[in-house]
């Protein structure tokens, strides 16, 4: 029998070649794949938040791209009806610009006693469309000149008005709107040359008597 050596520990197998210091780093190993792996998971945390901030700016750009598109379809769409409404008004114009001469036969007639009859129902029909087509008739005899909206065929001076006056209408005029397809063609006439400075130099002679009649009174 063998007796064992009191104060000695047995020792691993170290593998031949090799020294006991080799089997310490292979202990310690296992520790620093754990260090390694939290890094390795911060990497990839902000790659996916820098992949995110992309998205974000990308559908950013895709949202300002479709509110610019819906906006310029919107002022199409607006442009589109208004023009409508202004092709719809100019053909309006148009066609009633066309029926003014049969409108002022209808007138003619009328002033002659001649709209009777059948004739009579057909102009009042007629006028009656027109009313409701927008066409609206102006020009009344006594009313101030305005040559925006007045056509002066002829010319006197009386001594009843105060500025230039419309005191015939040959020919009424006619608006649609605000649009006016046709000026009222009238006689105009003016105060008396020198009628309103004959006026006023009166007045004051007949002041200036007053006072020196008024003053020996006073007196």
């Amino acid at each position: 029998m063998t007796e064992e050596t009191p104060g000695f520990d047995e020792k691993p197998d170290v593998p031949s070649g090799a020294t006991p210091d080799d089997a310490e780093p292979q202990a310690a190993a296992p520790s620093a794949e754990e260090g390694a792996a939290p890094a390795g998971d911060a990497n990839q945390t902000a790659a996916l938040v820098a992949q995110l901030d992309q998205v974000r700016t990308a559908l950013n750009e895709r949202t300002a791209d479709l509110q610019r598109l819906q906006a310029e379809f919107q002022n199409y769409r607006r442009r589109v009806e208004r023009d409508r409404i202004t092709v719809k008004e100019i053909a309006i114009a148009n066609l009633l610009t066309e029926l003014l001469p049969v409108l002022d036969d209808i007138g003619r007639a009328r002033e002659h006693g001649e709209l009777v009859g059948g004739f009579k129902s057909v102009a009042e029909s007629l006028e009656t469309v027109a009313a409701k087509m927008g066409l609206q008739q102006f020009g009344k005899e006594g009313e101030p000149f305005d040559p925006t909206i007045h056509e002066a065929l002829m010319h006197s001076y009386a001594p009843d008005v105060t500025e230039t006056t419309c005191v015939a209408i040959l020919q009424p005029g006619y608006r649609i709107g605000e649009r006016t397809i046709r000026p009222a063609r009238v006689a105009v006439a003016e105060p008396q040359p020198g009628a309103q400075t004959v006026k006023p130099a009166d007045e004051g002679d007949a002041q200036a008597d007053d006072k020196e009649s008024g003053g020996p009174d006073e007196g």
